[in-house]
């Protein structure tokens, strides 16, 4: 198979372990697309989440934003409903939306509820359960404070979770990025990671980290130069 111009046309070597502010410099000089890429940071780690003491999954503010626009829809009604619509919910419903969601609508990225709606949206696992989009109140999807968990997700938090082999994937910016902001999400959701740790991770808990932009190669990172390396 030929090699693209745009695969010869990648500097940096992929096959080393680089710092991370080597590694988000790296990322950046070869997202080269002629869109604002988006820039993905994947974990592995020494668990197995098959599990339930070793399954990891929580929710981290990135300090620099994700660069992107997050469609947040809200189930509530009343008073919930309406302090949701002030903190610039895209879609927010009860009866109504859970029924548009089971006939398809999927035009959001982000689902909050109240607890007094949970027996509605408990008809949505089948829908946003494999989609990861199921409200839980592990991941501050579920509350009574809509306004401020709609502000958190408009102004960059983000849910992580393990998959089946044990790896975290997450975007943490944009190309655009600074090499500064870049570094500080990468370093939150790090940070995040530890202190999710659960209890029953033995070992090497932080495996190995890679950086990448969508269309650009991935770079190994040190965990060490986040001053963790367990």
């Amino acid at each position: 198979m030929a090699t693209s111009k745009r695969v010869k046309a990648w500097t940096g070597d992929s096959t080393v372990t680089h710092p991370v502010e080597e590694a988000v410099k790296l990322v950046k000089a070869n997202a080269k697309s002629k869109f604002d890429e988006s820039v993905e940071i994947a974990v592995n780690l020494g668990v197995d989440p098959r599990h339930a003491d070793q399954q990891v999954r929580g929710v981290v503010s990135l300090p620099s934003g994700t660069g992107r626009d997050v469609r947040v829809a809200v189930i509530a009604k009343d008073a919930k409903a309406a302090e949701a619509t002030a903190a610039g919910a895209d879609i927010v419903g009860a009866e109504e939306l859970v029924e548009r969601i089971q006939g398809g609508f999927m035009d959001f990225d982000r689902v909050i509820a109240t607890p007094d709606m949970m027996a509605l949206v408990g008809r949505l696992g089948k829908v946003l359960g494999p989609r990861g989009l199921m409200p839980n109140p592990r991941v501050g999807t579920v509350t009574p404070n809509v306004g401020q968990a709609v502000k958190d997700a408009k102004g960059g938090a983000i849910e992580f979770r393990t998959e089946k082999t044990g790896i975290i994937h997450a975007g943490i910016g944009k190309a655009s990025f600074t090499d500064a902001q870049l570094l500080a999400n990468v370093t939150a959701l790090v940070e995040a990671l530890n202190k999710a740790r659960p209890s029953g991770a033995k070992g090497v808990y932080i495996k190995k980290i890679s950086l990448s932009s969508t269309m650009g190669p991935g770079f190994k990172v040190d965990s060490s130069t986040f001053g963790t390396a367990s």
